[in-house]
């Protein structure tokens, strides 16, 4: 059976498709780019390639899951185009408007002087440790840690295996670890006693 009585336009049909899916591209795009004109751009540059593609799109059973494996291949082939790094401190990561909520959803019940000083030392640590991940990385722990996605919804979209998932997610979580504890415990020099 026919969802429409008559047979709409193309750009009428391929917005009944995709513009339920909007707003979580975006928050996707948003978490691998890091910026929101560039999480736009990439949103936009996925639609735009789609578009000519309706037939093949309504064929889609789980658009959204394939929908995300688009847009992450759109965003790993503009970072191999540019042949660089997208350094972004974990505060742009998270977006100014949710930074609040995100970091409030870390306090504790007792969330004293001690407690705010120590978080005070370590939101810049932190920061300059994920800047030092690679995209994937920084991508696949964000997603897990921070956003709360499942695991066999990381492998979907990513296009890997289950297993390759949860081994990456714990190479990275043991080199975020090893590098925070470099930055956290500095190793003082061992100079020569003076006599």
């Amino acid at each position: 059976m026919a969802i429409f009585p008559f047979k709409p336009s193309k750009a009428r049909r391929f917005e009944v498709l995709v513009q339920p899916h909007l707003e979580a591209m975006y928050r996707f795009a948003f978490r691998l780019a890091g910026q929101q004109q560039d999480a736009e751009d990439l949103v936009q540059d996925v639609i735009i390639k789609l578009y000519p593609r309706l037939d093949e799109l309504e064929a889609v059973e789980q658009l959204r899951p394939w929908l995300n494996r688009v847009l992450y291949r759109q965003f790993i082939d503009q970072i191999r185009r540019k042949n660089r790094q997208v350094d972004r401190p974990l505060t742009e990561l998270v977006g100014s408007e949710s930074q609040v909520d995100w970091l409030d959803s870390l306090e504790s019940d007792s969330a004293g002087p001690d407690f705010q000083l120590e978080r005070a030392r370590l939101g810049p640590v932190l920061d300059r440790v994920l800047a030092t991940l690679t995209p994937d990385q920084r991508a696949l722990l964000l997603l897990h840690d921070v956003d709360g996605w499942r695991q066999e919804y990381i492998a979907e979209v990513l296009d890997i295996p289950l297993g390759t998932v949860k081994s990456r997610l714990h190479r990275c979580r043991a080199t975020l670890r090893k590098k925070l504890q470099r930055e956290l415990e500095p190793i003082e020099p061992v100079g020569r006693v003076a006599e």
